[in-house]
């Protein structure tokens, strides 16, 4: 029974590293997956925006059929928007989407009927509401990748990680033109 000890105490040392590393790893992939949720949240959101945007731009065309250039760059910021393929290319699109519409209410200040149109109101109200869901599904999906990193590049798990090849996740950054504060002029 004595010999039997020292193989004993080497199998259940074995069974408790292999139950940490296999906890380890299925830590990871719920992480993993977590953070292809809140991505796929952001894209969520983004269509929900991009399906108002046809509304909106039919809406404001009646008004101001000659800001067609306003008009295009918004159908082709959405194109690109739709296309996406990763979160470099969501953001770039995203972000000429927001610089689009952002030049489409500045169209949309030159025509008071158009600002008291009920459709109008109510399409700038839903859209009003999903920007501020895609902020708040940004901020989320950006604390699930800082969470994922953390936890990749954390001892024991990094050696997890880097077994079976989990990389890092990118984060959802803001458009270096965030940064500045927007110049108004009210002058006509």
């Amino acid at each position: 029974m004595k010999k039997f000890i020292p193989l004993i105490v080497i199998l259940a040392v074995i069974v408790i590293l292999g139950g940490s590393f296999i906890g380890m790893y299925n830590g990871l992939v719920s992480m993993d997956t977590e953070v292809q949720n809140a991505y796929s949240n952001i894209e969520s959101q983004m269509q929900r925006r991009g399906d108002l945007i046809p509304n909106l731009v039919s809406t404001v065309k009646g008004y101001a059929a000659h800001e067609e250039e306003v008009l295009t760059s918004i159908a082709d910021a959405r194109a690109k928007l739709a296309g996406a393929g990763s979160v470099q290319e969501l953001e770039n699109a995203d972000n000429q989407l927001s610089s689009a519409l952002s030049r489409l209410l500045v169209v949309v200040e030159k025509y008071p009927d158009l600002k008291a149109n009920e459709n109008f109101q109510a399409l700038m109200d839903e859209l009003s509401g999903t920007e501020n869901r895609i902020a708040v599904a940004r901020k989320d999906y950006n604390d699930t990748v800082k969470e994922y990193n953390k936890a990749i590049k954390q001892f024991p798990k990094n050696f997890v990680a880097s077994i079976f090849g989990f990389e890092s996740a990118e984060f959802f950054r803001a458009d270096e033109g965030a940064k500045e504060v927007p110049k108004v002029d009210f002058g006509k």
